[in-house]
Protein backbone atom coordinates (compact mmCIF):
# COMPACT_ATOMS: atom_id res chain seq x y z
CA UNK A 1 0.00 0.00 0.00
CA UNK A 2 2.87 2.54 0.81
CA UNK A 3 4.33 1.73 -2.65
CA UNK A 4 1.14 2.28 -4.59
CA UNK A 5 0.57 5.24 -2.36
CA UNK A 6 4.20 6.69 -3.12
CA UNK A 7 3.55 6.08 -7.04
CA UNK A 8 0.49 8.10 -7.06
CA UNK A 9 2.20 10.57 -5.12
CA UNK A 10 4.72 10.85 -7.82
CA UNK A 11 1.99 10.77 -10.84
CA UNK A 12 -0.06 13.65 -8.98
CA UNK A 13 3.44 15.87 -8.29
CA UNK A 14 4.53 15.02 -11.99
CA UNK A 15 1.06 16.27 -13.38
CA UNK A 16 0.98 19.32 -11.60
CA UNK A 17 4.83 20.40 -12.65
CA UNK A 18 3.04 19.63 -16.54
CA UNK A 19 -0.37 21.67 -15.62
CA UNK A 20 2.37 24.48 -14.50
CA UNK A 21 4.49 24.60 -17.18
CA UNK A 22 2.62 24.25 -20.25
CA UNK A 23 -1.19 24.80 -19.14
CA UNK A 24 -0.72 27.86 -16.57
CA UNK A 25 1.05 30.12 -19.26
CA UNK A 26 -2.29 30.38 -21.02
CA UNK A 27 -3.86 31.55 -18.25
CA UNK A 28 -2.05 35.04 -17.97
CA UNK A 29 -2.33 36.79 -21.49
CA UNK A 30 -0.07 39.53 -20.72
CA UNK A 31 2.27 40.16 -23.77
CA UNK A 32 0.22 38.20 -26.87
CA UNK A 33 -1.58 39.58 -29.64
CA UNK A 34 -4.80 38.34 -30.19
CA UNK A 35 -5.94 41.47 -32.63
CA UNK A 36 -5.36 45.11 -33.43
CA UNK A 37 -7.78 48.30 -32.05
CA UNK A 38 -11.24 48.45 -32.63
CA UNK A 39 -10.41 51.96 -33.90
CA UNK A 40 -9.03 51.15 -36.77
CA UNK A 41 -10.52 49.84 -40.45
CA UNK A 42 -7.62 47.53 -41.27
CA UNK A 43 -7.41 43.23 -40.51
CA UNK A 44 -3.97 41.13 -40.72
CA UNK A 45 -3.94 38.19 -42.86
CA UNK A 46 -1.61 35.54 -41.49
CA UNK A 47 -0.27 32.16 -43.05
CA UNK A 48 1.58 29.54 -41.06
CA UNK A 49 3.23 26.32 -41.63
CA UNK A 50 4.86 27.39 -44.37
CA UNK A 51 7.22 27.63 -46.74
CA UNK A 52 5.85 25.29 -48.95
CA UNK A 53 7.10 25.03 -52.59
CA UNK A 54 3.93 24.20 -54.46
CA UNK A 55 1.32 25.82 -52.42
CA UNK A 56 3.04 29.05 -51.15
CA UNK A 57 3.67 30.44 -54.89
CA UNK A 58 -0.27 30.32 -55.29
CA UNK A 59 -0.77 32.31 -52.26
CA UNK A 60 1.51 35.00 -53.40
CA UNK A 61 -0.08 35.05 -56.56
CA UNK A 62 -3.37 35.70 -55.09
CA UNK A 63 -1.70 38.21 -52.71
CA UNK A 64 0.30 40.13 -55.70
CA UNK A 65 -2.66 40.29 -57.99
CA UNK A 66 -5.26 42.12 -55.43
CA UNK A 67 -2.71 44.10 -54.06
CA UNK A 68 -2.42 42.53 -50.44
CA UNK A 69 0.56 42.46 -47.95
CA UNK A 70 0.52 39.56 -45.41
CA UNK A 71 2.41 38.46 -42.59
CA UNK A 72 3.80 34.77 -42.82
CA UNK A 73 4.96 32.45 -39.83
CA UNK A 74 7.11 30.55 -41.15
CA UNK A 75 9.04 27.08 -40.00
CA UNK A 76 12.51 27.50 -39.90
CA UNK A 77 13.20 23.90 -40.86
CA UNK A 78 10.98 24.26 -44.18
CA UNK A 79 12.28 27.68 -45.07
CA UNK A 80 16.20 26.35 -44.82
CA UNK A 81 14.53 24.17 -47.66
CA UNK A 82 13.45 26.81 -49.71
CA UNK A 83 15.37 29.76 -49.36
CA UNK A 84 14.58 31.62 -52.69
CA UNK A 85 10.94 31.49 -51.77
CA UNK A 86 11.89 33.31 -48.60
CA UNK A 87 13.30 35.86 -50.21
CA UNK A 88 10.55 36.28 -52.70
CA UNK A 89 8.39 36.66 -49.94
CA UNK A 90 10.16 39.54 -48.53
CA UNK A 91 10.88 41.44 -51.06
CA UNK A 92 7.34 41.07 -51.87
CA UNK A 93 6.97 43.34 -48.90
CA UNK A 94 5.49 40.25 -46.86
CA UNK A 95 6.64 40.08 -43.04
CA UNK A 96 7.87 37.02 -42.23
CA UNK A 97 7.09 35.23 -38.84
CA UNK A 98 8.84 32.69 -36.88
CA UNK A 99 6.48 29.71 -36.46
CA UNK A 100 9.14 27.50 -34.55
CA UNK A 101 11.99 25.48 -35.89
CA UNK A 102 10.23 22.26 -36.37
CA UNK A 103 6.38 22.78 -35.52
CA UNK A 104 6.85 20.26 -32.22
CA UNK A 105 4.02 21.38 -29.67
CA UNK A 106 6.02 23.27 -26.59
CA UNK A 107 4.04 21.39 -23.81
CA UNK A 108 6.29 18.65 -25.14
CA UNK A 109 9.57 20.91 -25.49
CA UNK A 110 11.73 21.00 -22.64
CA UNK A 111 13.20 24.74 -21.46
CA UNK A 112 17.01 23.70 -23.59
CA UNK A 113 14.48 22.22 -26.74
CA UNK A 114 12.34 25.42 -26.09
CA UNK A 115 15.07 27.82 -26.80
CA UNK A 116 15.96 25.93 -29.68
CA UNK A 117 13.08 25.99 -31.37
CA UNK A 118 12.96 29.74 -30.71
CA UNK A 119 16.38 30.95 -31.04
CA UNK A 120 17.46 28.58 -33.93
CA UNK A 121 14.40 29.66 -36.29
CA UNK A 122 15.12 33.19 -35.43
CA UNK A 123 18.28 32.95 -36.62
CA UNK A 124 17.42 30.98 -39.50
CA UNK A 125 14.83 33.47 -40.06
CA UNK A 126 16.77 36.38 -40.03
CA UNK A 127 19.24 35.25 -42.47
CA UNK A 128 16.86 34.38 -45.23
CA UNK A 129 14.73 37.21 -45.07
CA UNK A 130 17.23 39.88 -44.26
CA UNK A 131 15.51 41.35 -41.51
CA UNK A 132 14.83 39.80 -37.99
CA UNK A 133 11.35 38.08 -37.09
CA UNK A 134 9.50 40.13 -34.77
CA UNK A 135 7.03 38.28 -33.92
CA UNK A 136 6.28 34.50 -33.15
CA UNK A 137 3.39 31.93 -33.27
CA UNK A 138 3.59 28.69 -31.44
CA UNK A 139 2.28 25.82 -33.03
CA UNK A 140 -1.32 24.79 -31.84
CA UNK A 141 -1.05 28.15 -30.30
CA UNK A 142 0.68 26.26 -27.49
CA UNK A 143 2.50 28.25 -24.79
CA UNK A 144 4.85 26.83 -21.83
CA UNK A 145 6.57 28.57 -19.05
CA UNK A 146 9.86 28.32 -20.51
CA UNK A 147 9.09 30.47 -24.15
CA UNK A 148 8.94 33.83 -22.14
CA UNK A 149 12.68 34.07 -21.81
CA UNK A 150 13.64 32.92 -24.98
CA UNK A 151 11.49 35.09 -26.60
CA UNK A 152 13.18 38.32 -24.96
CA UNK A 153 16.67 36.85 -26.02
CA UNK A 154 15.60 37.41 -29.67
CA UNK A 155 13.40 40.36 -28.92
CA UNK A 156 10.21 38.49 -30.20
CA UNK A 157 6.13 38.26 -29.19
CA UNK A 158 3.62 36.13 -29.10
CA UNK A 159 0.41 37.01 -31.70
CA UNK A 160 -1.93 34.35 -31.69
CA UNK A 161 -5.76 35.36 -34.05
CA UNK A 162 -9.04 35.61 -33.35
CA UNK A 163 -10.63 34.39 -36.72
CA UNK A 164 -9.23 30.77 -37.48
CA UNK A 165 -11.14 29.66 -40.65
CA UNK A 166 -9.81 26.32 -40.13
CA UNK A 167 -7.95 24.43 -37.66
CA UNK A 168 -7.77 20.25 -36.72
CA UNK A 169 -11.20 19.76 -38.91
CA UNK A 170 -11.69 20.32 -42.41
CA UNK A 171 -13.70 23.35 -43.57
CA UNK A 172 -15.19 23.80 -47.34
CA UNK A 173 -13.52 26.55 -49.01
CA UNK A 174 -17.25 27.96 -49.04
CA UNK A 175 -17.74 27.71 -45.51
CA UNK A 176 -14.04 28.77 -44.64
CA UNK A 177 -15.36 32.29 -46.52
CA UNK A 178 -18.78 32.59 -44.85
CA UNK A 179 -17.05 32.38 -41.63
CA UNK A 180 -14.23 34.97 -41.94
CA UNK A 181 -16.92 37.28 -43.58
CA UNK A 182 -19.39 36.74 -40.35
CA UNK A 183 -17.06 37.33 -37.96
CA UNK A 184 -14.37 40.45 -39.05
CA UNK A 185 -14.19 43.22 -37.04
CA UNK A 186 -11.62 45.65 -36.85
CA UNK A 187 -8.58 44.63 -36.16
CA UNK A 188 -9.07 40.91 -36.50
CA UNK A 189 -6.10 38.72 -37.05
CA UNK A 190 -6.97 35.60 -39.36
CA UNK A 191 -4.92 32.26 -39.46
CA UNK A 192 -4.63 30.26 -42.40
CA UNK A 193 -1.92 27.61 -43.41
CA UNK A 194 -0.60 27.66 -46.68
CA UNK A 195 1.47 23.88 -45.58
CA UNK A 196 -0.09 20.68 -45.60
CA UNK A 197 -0.37 20.22 -42.20
CA UNK A 198 -4.58 19.44 -41.99
CA UNK A 199 -4.61 17.17 -45.55
CA UNK A 200 -6.45 19.26 -48.15
CA UNK A 201 -6.04 22.47 -46.48
CA UNK A 202 -3.46 24.32 -48.62
CA UNK A 203 -5.72 23.34 -51.40
CA UNK A 204 -9.05 24.59 -49.61
CA UNK A 205 -7.16 28.31 -48.88
CA UNK A 206 -6.09 28.76 -52.57
CA UNK A 207 -9.95 28.01 -53.18
CA UNK A 208 -11.44 30.55 -50.44
CA UNK A 209 -8.86 33.24 -49.90
CA UNK A 210 -9.77 35.81 -53.62
CA UNK A 211 -13.20 35.29 -52.25
CA UNK A 212 -12.46 36.28 -48.50
CA UNK A 213 -10.04 39.54 -49.56
CA UNK A 214 -12.65 40.68 -51.87
CA UNK A 215 -15.48 40.22 -49.54
CA UNK A 216 -13.65 42.39 -46.29
CA UNK A 217 -12.65 45.12 -49.12
CA UNK A 218 -16.29 45.58 -50.02
CA UNK A 219 -17.07 45.18 -45.92
CA UNK A 220 -14.90 48.20 -46.06
CA UNK A 221 -11.80 46.77 -44.48
CA UNK A 222 -8.09 47.22 -45.21
CA UNK A 223 -4.99 44.80 -44.98
CA UNK A 224 -2.08 45.13 -42.77
CA UNK A 225 0.40 43.08 -41.45
CA UNK A 226 1.13 42.47 -37.48
CA UNK A 227 3.59 44.78 -37.13
CA UNK A 228 1.13 47.91 -38.93
CA UNK A 229 -1.27 46.62 -36.63
CA UNK A 230 0.75 47.67 -34.07
CA UNK A 231 1.41 51.15 -35.61
CA UNK A 232 -1.80 51.57 -35.46
CA UNK A 233 -2.08 50.58 -31.73
CA UNK A 234 0.19 52.81 -31.25
CA UNK A 235 -1.17 55.76 -32.41
CA UNK A 236 -4.55 54.76 -31.10
CA UNK A 237 -3.06 54.50 -27.35
CA UNK A 238 -4.75 50.86 -27.71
Amino acid sequence: MRAVGAAAAITMGAVATWVGYAWVPHLTPRGRLRRGPASTSRVALTFDDGPDVQWTPLVLDILAKLGVSASFFLIGERARRAPGLVRAMAGAGHEIGNHSWSHRSLWLCSPTRTRFEVLHAHAALSDLAGQAPRFFRPPWGMLNAALPAALRDCGERVVLWSIQPEGLVPVRAERQVDHVLRRASAGAIVDFHDAEGLAGAPARLVAALPAIIGGLRAAGYEFATIGQLLTDSTRTGA
